[in-house]
């Protein structure tokens, strides 16, 4: 009733979990990312809990709108269910046919013979469980049984547990001891902050429809006393304190509509509560600073026993000099073209060379490309077909099959860091230029695409023709093509954080680093990478540093070198 008065769309502070209104607080990014991380691993279990109305709903609501698209969901809201029941609905949930009375060991053979059907169609399922802490043992007992199939590489099932505290103590029973041993990931997800409130409250009021601050600094503050930051009372208390402003004909909400609000939200515990509350403060004041000071002590004195301190970041031999003295160009199609018409010809086949015991050197004359066969070379190397006259500027075409196009000035050395097939511009003495693609590269072997076909040249024969020029392609991230919608314009941040929680694991030195890593934000953690990888450290993910990520993560991709010489993963 009061949207009209205010200038709201629609409520903006319902306790639906509606994913448009999710505010990402730092907490809620990592727990996020931690479902994006889990759901790209190798299965098992993925732990999430958090307090009553800490938006484990809403997170868990925005994750299945946004997981990869080779991911299919089940979701079960109710878990109070037998295991035969639970089976059943996990059935309805996959779309799995069975019998009104199958029993649990045919329940289970249809399950796993849909999950052997999934992995062979390169799809991923993920069971998801809401109010967990309400699964019995043996419930959750059999819902490890499901996840002992298994492929020589993975889990064939991932299963997110989401719950209140209780659930971890459930998991901690010796009864369950070899399900807490499949979690892969486990994230308890906190009240927001008090620096943070002002920042939900403006996102949410911006969702419903009105920029600005109608909540007096006061009435923040007292907000967050009553709250103590868990979401759905902010919710709750705000929408009450809303109501009582319109009643008074107010459009600014102060400490005292705060206050009148939460008692109607919570009754005379309210009182009661920040009585005893304010009494046990003033009892515990004195004890807590003299138990902080001796606990500061005593951390002090186990840092400088235990915790190495921090030492310069080496760097691969023979990698920083080059990459850090590049030129960057990303974008543009800004290699000159060879001069002469750009016609549409068909590709020559690769031709296997005849001769292996000398390798053949490279002669400028007539064997080179022109720029438009360069480009579409290139493209084949990453299974795609380009057509010059649809797209003339190859960069364009790029990004409609989720590749970005990097052009930079280096060495041999820089095109073995960034482990991508390139375009190499080439100039004879007399000032001719063309052009041609380096497929693979290995010691003096470098197999090249020219005019005549792909053959294999000492790579020392073709440097005299090329002063460093060249081109790559490289994998765009998922939020960048359009391919897998993060939402919120939080997009770069879940993915970076999900493929970081996986590197810390995977380049951290230490557990002790790997957790501290995860625990950053989106901008440290990139920060942080780019040291160890020895790129500008900016905190931006830009095209080197997810190149670099996508090499130490393995993913699949065209290589320039073998990975076991490259050692880049």
């Amino acid at each position: 009733m009061y949207y009209d008065f205010f200038g709201f769309r629609e409520p903006p502070f319902s306790i639906a979990p509606d994913p448009r209104y999710l505010y990402l607080s730092e907490r809620h990014k990592e727990t996020l990312a931690h479902l994006m991380y889990g759901v790209q691993g190798q299965g098992g279990f993925i732990v999430i809990t958090g307090e009553v109305g800490t938006g484990k709903t809403t997170v868990s609501r925005c994750f299945i709108e946004n997981v990869p698209d080779n991911v299919d969901i089940a979701l079960i809201l109710n878990p109070r269910l037998s295991a035969r029941e639970l089976l059943s609905s996990i059935c309805d949930e996959l779309e799995i046919p069975h019998g009104i009375g199958a029993s649990i060991k045919e329940l289970v053979d249809l399950i796993n013979q849909d999950l052997l059907k999934a992995h062979a169609a390169g799809r991923h399922k993920v069971l998801m469980i809401d109010e967990a802490q309400n699964l019995s043992a043996d419930v959750l007992e059999q819902l490890r049984l499901l996840t002992n199939l298994e492929t020589a590489e993975k889990k064939l099932l991932q299963i997110v547990l989401l719950g209140q505290p209780e659930l971890q103590q459930m998991l901690a029973l010796p009864e369950l001891r070899q399900l807490n041993q499949r979690v892969t990931a486990r994230y308890h997800l906190d009240a927001i902050g008090k620096a943070e409130l002002p920042a939900y409250l403006r996102y949410r009021l911006s969702v419903a429809g009105v920029r600005g601050d109608i909540f007096s600094s006061g009435a923040v503050q007292k907000l967050f006393r009553e709250s103590q930051g868990i979401p759905r009372l902010i919710n709750l208390i705000s929408d009450r304190a809303l109501l009582g402003a319109y009643a008074e004909g107010e459009h600014e909400i102060t400490a005292a509509h705060i206050r009148h609000a939460a008692k109607e939200v919570r009754g005379n515990q309210v009182g009661r509560k920040s009585a005893q509350s304010r009494q046990g403060i003033r009892k515990s004041r004195y004890l807590v600073l003299v138990a902080s000071v001796l606990l500061a002590v005593i951390g002090t004195a186990s840092l400088v026993k235990r915790w190495p301190f921090p030492t310069a970041i080496s760097v691969d031999e023979g990698v920083s000099a080059p990459v850090t003295g590049i030129i960057e160009r990303e974008g543009s199609d800004t290699l000159p073209e060879q001069p002469g018409q750009l016609t549409s010809v068909e590709l020559p086949a690769v031709a296997e060379p005849e001769a292996r015991d000398a390798l053949a050197t490279f002669s400028f004359s007539d064997q080179t490309l022109n720029l438009s066969d360069a480009f579409r070379s290139l493209f084949n190397v990453w299974g795609q077909v380009y057509s010059p006259a649809e797209f003339p500027v190859a960069c364009d075409f790029a990004p409609e099959v989720g590749l970005g196009c990097l052009e930079r000035q280096g060495s041999r050395t820089s095109l073995e860091f960034l482990n991508r097939p390139a375009i190499l511009l080439l100039q004879d003495g007399e000032g001719n230029r063309g052009y041609a693609v380096l497929r693979r590269l290995k010691g003096d072997r470098a197999e090249i695409v020219l005019s005549g076909g792909t053959r294999e040249l000492s790579f020392a024969s073709i440097e005299p023709f090329w002063f460093g020029q060249y081109r790559v392609f490289w994998r765009l991230p998922e939020y960048q093509t359009g391919d897998n919608f993060y939402g919120n314009g939080y997009g770069e941040q879940l993915w970076i954080g999900a493929r970081m929680m996986e590197l810390a694991d995977k380049i951290g030195k230490s557990d002790s680093e790997s957790a501290r890593v995860k625990r950053m934000s989106a901008d440290e953690q990139v920060r942080w990478y780019q040291e160890r990888k020895g790129l500008k450290v900016d905190g931006i993910a830009g095209a080197m540093t997810i190149i670099q990520m996508n090499n130490d993560l393995d993913v699949s991709v065209p290589r320039l070198v073998p990975s076991a010489l490259s050692g880049q993963g």
